[in-house]
């Protein structure tokens, strides 16, 4: 999910091109293990039925494969990748790479109004997110649920916000 604004991606992955948008059936959105570097719990999916997540479709060049991992943290065992099958909005399906925290929460409602503080992103993150599915052209419906998860109100690592923050829509 923080891989939706076109900035964040292409910190260490120059070749990223956003090919599209599309979303993982089955799976819902949710935040847990505490990111030093963002001051806030980074998202994962979960498995639950009947729910989705969206996201960019992002096509990148193998040369830059092991940065993409690094910048996810795959090295330090923080996420590890997978290959789900991505619904397209035409229907289709296309088998894409998503990173999935190792340390995986049990999955609550991404709007929940009882988000334990622990799992709350940082306030910079989920304008990162919000910018970027607005910047992607998620449905405005799923922007909307975006909108409605509580942060924490930590603004993140100040290079990082200025790096990525300064530009974009304030929540």
């Amino acid at each position: 999910m923080n891989n939706l604004l076109a900035k964040r991606i292409h910190i260490q992955n120059p070749t990223a091109v956003r090919k599209g948008f599309g979303y993982l059936k089955d799976f819902s959105l949710d935040f847990f293990h505490y990111a030093a570097r963002w001051r806030g719990a980074p998202a994962t999916i979960v498995e639950q039925e009947g729910k989705k997540v969206w996201g960019a479709i992002w096509e990148i060049d193998n040369s830059n494969l092991a940065d993409l991992d690094r910048q996810e943290g795959v090295h330090n065992s923080v996420y590890k990748a997978l290959t789900l099958p991505v619904v397209l909005p035409n229907g289709t399906t296309l088998d894409c790479r998503v990173y999935q925290l190792v340390r995986n929460p049990c999955c609550i409602a991404p709007d929940a109004e009882d988000r334990p503080y622990e799992r709350q992103p940082s306030k910079t993150y989920m304008n990162i997110i919000i910018n970027g599915a607005k910047e992607t052209g998620l449905p405005e419906d799923y922007i909307a649920l975006l909108k409605r998860i509580k942060h924490n109100g930590n603004t993140g690592d100040p290079q990082l916000a200025l790096e990525l923050e300064k530009p974009i829509e304030e929540l």
